[in-house]
């Protein structure tokens, strides 16, 4: 694994996750104000279809650059998750346990940091893009959870 990953890997273990879900951070994101609202978000198509449009983008950009590297993808996956999974679960347990979050939020999370560490294996022949900017909102204790008007020009949505 990349040093790059590993240092995302460290972030990630010492922030507190969801720490700060619900308090503003500025014009250019909506905030939601509750957990309801935050698995509204999550599990809309919309949020579920720009995620999808961005990894494809992703990986064909990837494929353009280096189709040596993305025949490594499924491997590089299978070595991310892992240390994802577990990292995910541990980081998550409590939340999920105290709120009762659906399954679909475990997806999401699990999801979005694996994507975070995936543009960080790659980042050498592809800019890191959505994944890991939504990456860090983990890392500043809030949730990523939507979308809002049409990408790129909207607002990111978090918790």
């Amino acid at each position: 694994m990349h040093h790059r990953t590993l240092g995302i890997l460290g972030q990630l273990e010492e922030a507190s996750w969801f720490s700060r879900v619900g308090l503003k951070v500025g014009p250019a994101i909506i905030v939601v104000t509750g957990w309801p609202q935050a698995i509204e978000q999550c599990s809309s198509f919309e949020w579920e279809d720009l995620r999808l449009a961005s990894l494809n983008q992703y990986r064909k950009t990837l494929a353009h650059r280096s189709e040596e590297r993305l025949g490594l993808w499924s491997s590089t996956l299978a070595d991310v998750k892992k240390i994802t999974g577990p990292l995910v679960d541990r980081k998550i347990a409590g939340v999920v346990r105290e709120h009762d979050l659906p399954e679909i939020f475990k997806i999401r999370v699990r999801n979005d940091i694996t994507g975070a560490c995936m543009e960080s294996e790659y980042a050498d022949v592809c800019p890191p893009g959505l994944f890991t900017s939504i990456g860090q909102w983990y890392v500043d204790g809030h949730f990523p959870c939507g979308w809002w008007g049409a990408f790129p020009l909207g607002k990111l949505v978090v918790y």
